[in-house]
């Protein structure tokens, strides 16, 4: 059997991986602090004819040798942590990293989560929760009374609030972020959410806006990081490059069939 069907469909196979990670990219492209997927892809083992070096005569070598390829495969999807653009929500419990980190999130089993969704919510006990009903972490809790209106976060994270009527602010707690010496690492677990792995490394916990973390935006949203037309022409050329390995098994196929018909 010719080598070529093989090798081609594991072209054709590495495109349709490509192609569900496009997809995935474009399905989240309104997904609050959605980092987007790139699939990298490297290729297979090879059978060496001839190996480079051997000698030819007393006094010379081969320069090259030959090497036949066997295909493609994946070799790693990466995370890419670039920022998104900002949107302006004028909520006041809406917050966006401008630069590097993440939020921290308490799990209901305890676990800790990170995430760059900083579309937080308020409960009937004044708990900053995210959308999924996941505590902040460090909790933080705002003091009975305290109107919508009247909660003020700095670009450093701090958090003031008015309580009472009082035109006084009173600071009742400090945001956090944190970062990864690997973020690319980080398990994507679904609901905008990271988990630790062995690769991303523990966390690094800091105050936004000093030592290289990012600033806090008080009333903004950070948007997916997909760029539609880089998309689109990626899965062009993914497309292409899935039919230029279907035509090769056509001609693969072709070529079977004009050696099979040799005795007609």
């Amino acid at each position: 059997m010719m080598r070529s069907l093989w090798t081609a469909s594991t072209g054709m196979i590495a495109q349709q991986f490509h192609i569900d990670t496009i997809a995935n990219n474009l399905s989240n492209v309104n997904t609050t602090g959605f980092k987007k997927n790139r699939a990298d892809f490297e290729d297979l083992l090879y059978h060496t004819v001839l190996m480079a070096g051997t000698p030819a005569t007393a006094n010379s070598e081969v320069p090259t040798g030959i090497q036949v390829g066997h295909g493609v495969k994946t070799a790693a999807t990466q995370k890419m942590f670039s920022q998104g653009s900002l949107q302006n929500t004028e909520n006041k419990l809406d917050l966006a990293i401008t630069g590097e980190g993440f939020f921290k999130i308490r799990l209901f089993d305890g676990t800790p989560a990170y995430t760059r969704d900083g579309s937080f919510k308020v409960d009937s006990r004044g708990q900053i929760l995210n959308s999924n009903g996941y505590l902040l972490d460090p909790p933080l809790t705002l003091p009975e009374g305290t109107l919508h209106n009247e909660i003020t976060i700095s670009q450093e994270g701090r958090v003031t609030v008015k309580v009472g009527g009082s035109d006084t602010p009173v600071e009742i707690g400090q945001i956090s972020t944190y970062r990864f010496v690997n973020p690319a690492g980080l398990q994507s677990i679904g609901g905008n959410l990271f988990k630790i792995t062995q690769a991303s490394g523990e966390e690094v916990p800091g105050q936004p806006g000093y030592n290289g973390y990012g600033t806090l935006q008080q009333g903004f949203l950070e948007m997916s990081n997909v760029k539609v037309v880089e998309e689109m022409v990626n899965m062009i050329v993914a497309q292409r490059a899935y039919e230029t390995n279907s035509k090769a098994i056509q001609t693969s196929d072709s070529m079977l069939n004009t050696a099979i018909n040799l005795k007609r």
